[in-house]
């Protein structure tokens, strides 16, 4: 098994707009992120997946690296 050193970036996502009058796709999505309250920050990892949701509901959060 290969030692890797490569250092995976975390996103961290906080939700500043509340996802109340949103299409219901969207209100889980920002569940499935962990975030359940506003102005709660949480931190993934880096991945397409993660981007792919973080695109659907980019209107409602703040993302930084």
């Amino acid at each position: 098994m290969a030692n890797t050193a490569e250092k995976k970036t975390m996103l961290r996502i906080t939700l500043v707009k509340s996802p109340i009058g949103f299409p219901e796709p969207q209100k889980r999505t920002v569940k499935a992120l962990g975030l359940n309250r506003m102005h709660q920050t949480v931190e993934h990892e880096d991945n397409p997946a993660m981007r792919g949701m973080l695109k659907a509901v980019i209107h409602l959060l703040r993302i930084e690296e």
